[in-house]
């Protein structure tokens, strides 16, 4: 039994198995197949967080935000192979966009994340390192994350060419 909010699937590769929320674990499986190392992941971080504005009120907007956002953290190279895999495996379009422009409707949030080893041991001296790359995306980017995931891995790659910033045009109120 899980204490998961959100319904898991157990998902093994080789010698990695874990319960993942069941809606990231076709993905997370795709990425571990690929040798890829995952820390954590949510389907739905805004779900998985709504009771923290209860013990911290100033949270709430942030976790309103999440709302429907999901996210996987990767060690900083592993992280970065997930995003380069995603857009050699598919068009420069609008999906392609949200990963790599931060003015795009639903931009993914992609953030390095500094930590002090000091945090896991009290007695050392502060000595911040890059470890963890976390990318936040849209729940409704999951299919197309799925399919890239998985014509990367068959070796099926989209030729480079334009990018289709169509998606990011302005639009004039008539």
């Amino acid at each position: 039994m899980s204490d998961n909010l959100h319904a898991v699937r157990r998902v093994s590769v080789g010698d990695l198995s874990a319960d993942i929320d069941e809606e990231l674990a076709p993905i997370i499986e795709v990425i571990w197949r690929l040798g890829l190392t995952t820390w954590t992941c949510c389907q739905n971080a805004g779900e998985s967080n709504a009771d923290w504005p209860e013990q911290l009120p100033h949270m709430a907007p942030v976790i309103a935000a999440q709302v429907g956002w999901a996210y996987i953290d990767f060690p900083i190279d592993d992280g970065m192979a997930f995003l380069t895999a995603l857009a050699q495996a598919g068009p420069r379009d609008a999906f392609y966009l949200r990963m790599t422009h931060w003015a795009a409707l639903d931009s993914w949030h992609v953030s390095a994340r500094p930590m002090d080893r000091a945090t896991f041991d009290q007695q050392r001296e502060s000595q911040f390192e890059l470890r963890l790359l976390l990318v936040r995306f849209p729940s409704y980017d999951r299919a197309e994350i799925l399919r890239r995931l998985t014509a990367y891995q068959a070796g099926r790659l989209a030729s480079p060419g334009p990018i289709d910033r169509s998606s990011m045009a302005v639009r004039h109120l008539a």
